[in-house]
């Protein structure tokens, strides 16, 4: 499908764990995970780093990540969206390259549980099913059709949308993991959000439903990662 390119989004204001994309697990930074499997994936000619932080941004270019721009602050804020961030990636790589981009593949760098494989595999799927974009995620763990309750005039009832009395009798669910997104150009200049008519789902290993937004999430990646030893080597 012509020309790759692959994004990896890391703005340095986090909240929940302060400097999370740079801080190490397993002595490597978290967002070298991602670049070292971009590049062990063999899909991509550029690795473009989308970022507002300086210290980011150096240690990106450590691993091989390529740094050309800083993002700008209303795209880096607490509220910014993550499409128009991968939008402008895709843009000023388009103008650094002097080339045009088929694809999009964006690594979320606070989700270093995936593979390579899992890349490529995603990648495959996309293009067998020709879809305008696809998203990642893994089977819920707690299914809302059969859950999910509400509390009515403080009277705690179940939910009508969940009106199921089995889980085996509840549609199939899957929760995003904020792992790996792919987007055809045109799909992705022309839309603000993630579902189309052509959204494709890739369903991945249900240990890479965490992603890191607090300390304890940190803890639980530190864990999986050290547990699956997952050195840069075997990715």
């Amino acid at each position: 499908m012509g020309e790759i390119l692959c994004t990896i989004c890391a703005r340095g204001g986090s909240k929940g764990v302060k400097n999370k994309n740079i801080r190490k697990i397993n002595n490597l930074e978290m967002i070298a995970y991602s670049i070292i499997q971009a590049k062990n994936s063999k899909l991509f000619k550029h690795i473009v780093i989308s970022t507002d932080s300086d210290e980011i941004a150096e240690v990106a270019r450590k691993y091989g990540g390529e740094v050309f721009f800083k993002r700008e602050a209303h795209l880096a804020s607490d509220s910014a969206a993550k499409v128009p961030v991968m939008r402008d990636a895709l843009l000023r790589s388009e103008e650094y390259f002097k080339c045009k981009f088929d694809t999009l593949i964006d690594l979320d760098a606070s989700a270093p549980l995936r593979s390579s494989a899992d890349i490529k595999n995603a990648y495959n799927q996309f293009c067998k099913n020709n879809n305008d974009n696809l998203i990642t995620a893994v089977p819920a763990r707690r299914n809302p059709y059969f859950n999910l309750i509400e509390v009515q005039n403080e009277k705690v009832i179940k939910s009508k949308q969940g009106n199921f009395t089995t889980r085996q009798s509840a549609p199939k669910c899957y929760d995003m993991n904020a792992s790996i997104y792919i987007f055809k150009r045109d799909f992705l200049l022309k839309n603000d959000g993630i579902f189309g008519e052509k959204t494709g789902l890739f369903v991945m290993d249900e240990s890479t439903a965490f992603d890191i937004d607090s300390e304890l999430d940190f803890k639980i990646v530190e864990f999986l990662i050290k547990e699956k030893n997952l050195e840069p080597k075997d990715f």
